[in-house]
């Protein structure tokens, strides 16, 4: 699913200013950090910090409207929205980081083994690339969602398929740049095992454009799986998904339109913190891409 730029090039940041520092020092990418960090405890210390039970239901206190003893108000069974939407982030960050994180080990190892296996091999695999790569991607997923069932573990494969592709494809592009570099047929002269070439030069230098993209895919994770929780084919009630919250606060807009602006909140500054940090990573680990830009 590669929905970022496909060509990322990855060149060292300038000497003295490493990449984490030139990360500090841009406020886009710090503002993206900040809310990508305060997400992530949210979601860690979930069960700390909600102060009540998530799919607790007390009808007599339903469509209270933001208070002292509910910050975001209640919904239509009285469940606390805030406890609903702090417990919706760890569903959120659980699912969109572990499938990506999944198609990202596996398109790096798909990507590798194309750029610099056989070429049999590599034409079976780019075969394999493009043939999921061509498959919408939300006609794709309500197929699978149809035959298995909606559900989580539904959900990451669903991802893990559509996004495995884009990851190969970046990486087996970064591989045939690299394999054929001076430095590499020296190792090859010198007699040096595949193993050695791959684990010592090509993988780190593979890494940080993956790593970009990942960061950058992770928010449009997030969108498909509140949509799809929104037309209940993901995360079903009682577990809290921003995507269903979502939707009981359309349901229910007339009576309680706060319910879809405390829903719309975290969903949106989620997205846009990993977008931001995305951007950062970027210009941090690839500054080629921002003098390009600026030029």
């Amino acid at each position: 699913m590669s929905f970022a730029a496909e060509e990322i090039t990855e060149e060292l940041p300038p000497p003295g200013r490493s990449a984490l520092g030139q990360l500090l020092r841009d406020p886009m990418g710090m503002t993206g950090a900040i809310l990508v960090i305060t997400f992530i405890i949210l979601a860690i210390f979930a069960p700390l910090l909600a102060p009540y039970d998530p799919i607790h239901i007390d009808v007599r206190h339903k469509f209270q409207p933001p208070n002292l003893a509910h910050w975001a108000g209640t919904d239509q069974l009285g469940r606390d929205m805030l406890s609903r939407l702090i417990w919706g982030a760890r569903v959120a960050l659980g699912i969109s980081m572990t499938a990506t994180g999944i198609a990202g080990v596996l398109g790096l190892l798909l990507g590798l083994v194309a750029g610099f296996g056989p070429r049999w091999l590599d034409a079976v695999l780019v075969l394999f690339f493009d043939s999921f790569s061509s498959l919408p991607m939300i006609m794709f997923a309500l197929a699978v969602i149809t035959v298995l069932g909606p559900g989580i573990p539904t959900l990451i494969l669903v991802i893990v398929l559509v996004s495995v592709p884009g990851y190969g494809r970046l990486i087996r592009a970064q591989t045939l740049a690299l394999k054929g570099a001076d430095y590499i047929q020296a190792e090859r002269t010198i007699g040096a095992s595949s193993a050695r070439i791959i684990l010592r030069h090509l993988l780190p230098n593979v890494v940080g454009p993956l790593v970009i993209l990942l960061s950058m895919d992770i928010p449009v994770v997030i969108m498909l799986e509140a949509g799809l929780s929104y037309l209940n084919l993901g995360v079903g009630p009682p577990t809290p998904s921003w995507g269903n919250i979502l939707y009981d606060g359309y349901t229910s807009l007339r009576s309680a339109p706060y319910m879809v602006i405390a829903a719309g909140i975290p969903l949106v500054l989620c997205t846009l913190g990993f977008t931001f940090l995305g951007e950062g990573l970027r210009d941090a680990l690839d500054p080629k891409l921002k003098l390009r830009a600026a030029r």
